[in-house]
């Protein structure tokens, strides 16, 4: 109405959805972290795309499965997101509290 944009919907996933999706070999995460906190611990099967150089055509090919972005506690993942947006990449959703929420949940981790 006064020329405001809209900030582009997000969508979340919680981990216990996220984790059935890996299972079942539907999703591919993206962790946008930077790489000694990737190192430290991370969804297992993620790829590594820090957002200190994030860039949407650079993305991993999903292969027809969902790609969902996570950080640390998702603020990060909803920049990337932005990003993504703005590059006009069909990526829309990350993790809701992104690695915390994970491993609060109890979930794996890789090292």
């Amino acid at each position: 109405m006064f020329g405001f944009a809209r900030k582009p919907a997000h969508v979340e996933v919680g981990p216990d959805a996220l984790q059935a999706m890996l299972r079942d070999g539907a999703a591919m995460i993206v962790d946008v972290r930077e790489p000694d906190e990737f190192a430290a611990g991370h969804i297992p099967g993620a790829h590594n795309l820090p957002l200190s150089r994030f860039d949407p055509a650079q993305l991993p090919d999903p292969g027809g499965n969902r790609l969902i972005l996570s950080c640390a506690g998702g603020k990060r993942s909803a920049m990337a997101l932005d990003r993504c947006a703005a590059a006009k990449a069909a990526v829309d959703t990350h993790l809701a509290g992104g690695f915390g929420a994970w491993t609060a949940a109890g979930l794996p981790v890789e090292r």
